[in-house]
């Protein structure tokens, strides 16, 4: 008798039938095994962007002025202080604060050390210094000049032969609640300047180590500070896109702007710069000196289904 040399149709269709099922089980496990390691992928995007979005807005804040910082919410003139019991837990969706100039604080090297363009100091014994204007030892106010001109784009000097947008000179000896003293103010884009000048002066070079201080005369101040900030430029964290959508949104740096003159961060000539999209979270409180910041991200929905990563940050 002869033997068979080939499958039966039975034993054919039953093998095919194995392989097909143990394709769609080893299909199935790839799939998962993709979208596992697409959401790994995906998981470990967000978390590093929002670290590295959250280390920005902290770079920033870090030399704040800490009198200055107040809150929003966006598509609303009013500007609440960030530090108020009143505001909720939910809290504004942008802040605003007035940073003073650390660039050229840290000044530059002679390639022994280096010298500061303002030293913050002010020689209040000295027969140089009067309503009118401060000595400040161990400053090179050139520098100063330079270093603000540059990261201004010419629109902010000390130069006193220049006609253009002075800085300010904060006092670090007298606190005061009111927020005209930075030019807040509650309908920023009628022009309305709210700028007090009796709490916070305009500034200009008159010596390399002296400012002349701008109605100065006028304060009401009983002394003069040891002690003071140098500031040219407002920040503000804005969110931008789509105005009716709060869960996708663009979260935006603006600065290079100045209350004290009526400007606000809606300017043309305010400088911009992106920081993230497709943000669906941004909130700021303030407990003591510090501020708390919960950012939220999402993936653009890049698998299908909304994903993303949120992380908090406290400032000091």
């Amino acid at each position: 008798m002869r033997k068979r040399s080939a499958f039966s149709l039975v034993e054919l269709i039953f093998v095919i039938v194995v392989l097909g099922i143990v394709g769609m089980i080893g299909a199935d496990i790839i799939a998962k095994m993709y979208q596992g390691y697409l959401k790994s992928q995906i998981t470990n995007r967000l978390q590093s962007q929002t670290e590295l979005v959250l280390d920005q807005i902290a770079a920033r804040l870090k030399y704040r002025i800490k009198d200055s910082v107040i809150g929003r919410n966006s598509g609303d003139n009013r500007y609440m202080k960030l530090s108020d019991d009143n505001i909720s837990n939910i809290g504004p969706n942008m802040i605003e604060w007035i940073g003073y100039d650390i660039d050229s604080f840290r000044g530059e090297s002679n390639g022994t050390y280096a010298r500061p363009g303002w030293s913050g100091f002010v020689d209040v014994n000295s027969t140089q210094t009067t309503r009118t204007q401060i000595l400040m030892p161990g400053s090179e106010l050139n520098v100063t000049e330079s270093v603000i001109d540059v990261l201004s784009s010419g629109r902010v000097s000390i130069n006193p032969a220049v006609v253009t947008t002075r800085p300010i000179l904060v006092s670090k000896c007298f606190q005061d609640s009111n927020m005209r003293r930075w030019g807040w103010d509650t309908n920023p884009h009628l022009g309305v300047n709210t700028f007090d000048a009796n709490l916070t002066v305009k500034v200009r070079r008159s010596a390399p180590n002296a400012l002349t201080t701008l109605a100065m005369a006028n304060r009401g101040e009983r002394e003069i500070c040891e002690q003071y900030y140098l500031a040219w430029s407002a920040y503000a964290i804005v969110p931008e896109g789509d105005v009716n959508n709060t869960t996708d949104f663009n979260l935006t740096l603006r600065y290079n702007y100045q209350p004290w003159e009526g400007e606000d961060y809606n300017m043309t000539t305010t400088g911009s710069q992106l920081l993230a999209e497709h943000v669906s979270t941004f909130r700021a409180m303030q407990v003591g000196d510090s501020i708390r910041i919960k950012l939220c991200i999402q993936d653009g929905n890049i698998t299908g289904t909304p994903y993303g990563f949120c992380k908090e940050k406290a400032i000091y």
